[in-house]
């Protein structure tokens, strides 16, 4: 049932075709790369690359490289200090100059349990630097699993971006749902469709990623 599902999710965001030519209405998609690997009982490496388009494989929006160095509080509490680097084309089918972006993001991660449900609270200060030009930016991202078997799990998340040097201060809004294939003990898929929301648009996407956890204790 559950492969059916996952056939049939796939199946229909690949079919998805409208046809206005503008970006809004284009199902657009993420491909990611997202690691976790333990340096020892307190400290991890966080590392992520994600490759975005506009389109399903074309039409380059974003691509955008992440670098973090983890503590751990306790079990239930981490703290990530880490860079960004961005490379942005704000146009959908028109040539034009790409922007670099140099980001300082602080993470607190607070992590709970509501039954069979794992909880995962993200507050994110994230500063961007682009164009001789600084904004910092306050982020809370709400994400849900459940376990459907040992290797299959759903999730969904809903996250808030928030500008803090505007008056107008609502930036971006993003919710969306997947699944969560766990191949081995290090390595997991995802696969996922989100809708982000800003002031002004709103754009479909979907996520197909992989999730790199390694541990590099001594034994």
């Amino acid at each position: 049932m559950i492969k059916k599902l996952i056939i049939l999710l796939t199946f229909t965001l690949c079919i998805y075709k409208v046809k206005a030519q503008n970006a809004e209405n284009k199902l657009g998609a993420w491909y990611m790369y997202n690691g976790s690997h333990k340096l020892s009982e307190k400290f991890a490496l966080k590392t992520m690359a994600h490759f975005r388009y506009f389109e399903l494989a074309s039409e380059f929006q974003q691509e955008i490289y992440r670098l973090g160095l983890n503590y751990t509080i306790n079990p239930k509490i981490n703290f990530t200090l880490g860079y960004s680097f961005v490379n942005t084309d704000t146009e959908y089918q028109v040539p034009s100059t790409s922007i670099n972006e140099h980001r300082i993001y602080e993470d607190l991660n607070i992590n709970g349990k509501l039954k069979k449900i794992n909880l995962r609270h993200r507050i994110r200060l994230e500063h961007r630097f682009f164009n001789s030009v600084d904004s910092h930016w306050f982020r809370y991202d709400l994400n849900g699993s459940y376990p459907i078997s040992k290797t299959l799990s759903v999730y969904a998340f809903n996250e808030i971006f928030l500008n803090i040097d505007r008056s107008k201060r609502f930036v971006q809004n993003w919710t969306g749902a997947g699944f969560l294939k766990k191949l081995n003990t290090n390595l997991k898929l995802k696969l996922g469709y989100f809708y982000l929301k800003t002031p002004d648009e709103g754009f479909h996407r979907l996520q197909l990623g992989i999730i790199l956890n390694t541990n590099h204790l001594k034994k």
